[in-house]
């Protein structure tokens, strides 16, 4: 997801101010992510269970990222997609819902973890991160889609 990140940032960074803060944004929420999994580059030695505070932070940076997109950047991309014709528009159309589905799970995601009362509940973290990382990687996929064509209006 990282290497996937810093192609986006090249081909599209400095672009567009607002493309620039979403992948901005992207990668904050990939190092939380990262750190909240243990994955590399930020594994670390114990596997112990993060904190619940340092979940909720995650949660935070995901509900975040996935407000900014619905209500500010894809109606840019959208307004883009219908002043750059047909097929832009049409793209935006068919994208919009699969973004938007990986939006539950992160809702889903995000509310299991901020209201959770019992820290035994961090016990099913890797799986549900595991499901998440899957999902928010789609997205990730979908919404360079929608980029590209953001780009190519501002070019």
């Amino acid at each position: 997801m990282l290497s996937k990140l810093e192609q986006a940032e090249q081909r599209w960074g400095g672009a567009n101010q607002l493309i620039d803060q979403w992948l901005s944004n992207r990668r904050n929420l990939l190092i939380h992510y990262f750190k909240l999994a243990g994955l590399p580059p930020y594994e670390t030695q114990e596997q112990s269970l993060p904190s619940s505070d340092n979940v909720k932070e995650f949660c935070n940076a995901l509900v975040d990222y996935v407000s900014e997109g619905h209500f500010e950047v894809y109606d840019q991309v959208v307004s883009a997609c219908e002043k750059h014709g047909p097929n832009s528009q049409e793209l935006a159309r068919q994208l919009l819902p699969k973004i938007s589905s990986s939006t539950d799970i992160v809702l889903d995601f995000s509310d299991k973890y901020t209201q959770a009362t019992n820290d035994n509940v961090l016990l099913e973290l890797d799986d549900d991160l595991s499901r998440l990382g899957s999902s928010i990687e789609n997205r990730f996929g979908y919404e360079d889609e929608l980029l590209e064509v953001l780009h190519q209006y501002h070019s």
